[in-house]
């Protein structure tokens, strides 16, 4: 069995215990993460096997990670949902606040020098989750583990969009009693539509390629806080209307 066979089968078992059994404990506390760390190339290879198992690809998360090899992961469609919704969980969920772009035609090479064309910003939440025992995990594990990814909060859209580039703005996150972020906030990298052509450029036709209705994530602006179920989630972004969701005991 290769390195890659057996990555795949970790999270493929993790993922399913997850969905099929909330009464055990979280899965990291039940299955050891593989040995030896996969190349870039094999961490992909590994979230197209588990995508081929869970289904259906709700969107992407995008972000540097090495010259030429971006982060690129999906984001199950099983595992995203809207403004509003109760989301389960077992054990304390990473919360990120990130601006997103939703693509609202078929794809086509003009997307990318005229993104206001085909795309429509939305405001959303990441879910943040650890399958895999340990923290600290090389970066190119974590990116076979589709970037911890565990699902996406879509929030209100921007209709009638120009095309202007988002870099700082004025954005909050409360998370229970935890004032997160309240002030001004910058994209990483500076600019969420540079982010954006770098998911272009190097996504192919890696786990089907980007798709009308899919939504690209391009990293977070309030970091990455973990809260437990129970917690209500309230964020906004300036220019769209607040996102929310509860994190519920699964």
């Amino acid at each position: 069995m290769t390195l890659t066979d057996r990555f795949a089968e970790a999270l493929i078992r993790a993922h399913d215990a997850a969905k099929d059994d909330p009464s055990k404990d979280f899965p990291h506390s039940s299955y050891s993460a593989p040995q030896g760390v996969p190349t870039y190339a094999e961490a992909l290879e590994i979230q197209t096997r588990v995508m081929a198992h869970l289904g259906s690809v709700g969107g992407f998360k995008v972000g540097p990670l090495f010259p030429g090899e971006p982060v690129i992961a999906p984001i199950p469609l099983r595992q995203v949902f809207v403004s509003g919704a109760e989301v389960p969980a077992r054990d304390p969920l990473g919360i990120e606040l990130e601006m997103g772009f939703e693509l609202m035609r078929p794809p086509a090479p003009e997307m990318r020098s005229a993104p206001q064309d085909f795309f429509r910003p939305r405001i959303v939440l990441e879910l943040v989750d650890r399958r895999l025992p340990g923290d600290g995990h090389d970066p190119l594990v974590k990116l076979a583990d589709m970037q911890l990814n565990a699902g996406l909060v879509l929030g209100a859209a921007l209709d009638g969009w120009d095309g202007r580039d988002f870099t700082t703005f004025d954005a909050s996150l409360r998370c229970g009693d935890t004032q997160v972020i309240d002030g001004s906030v910058s994209v990483p990298g500076g600019s969420a539509l540079e982010n954006l052509r770098l998911f272009l450029d190097h996504v192919g036709d890696h786990c089907g390629g980007l798709r009308k209705g899919q939504v690209v994530i391009t990293g977070s602006v309030s970091g990455c806080e973990w809260f437990p179920p129970g917690t209500d989630v309230v964020g906004l972004i300036e220019g769209f209307d607040p996102i929310a969701c509860r994190i519920t005991r699964a």
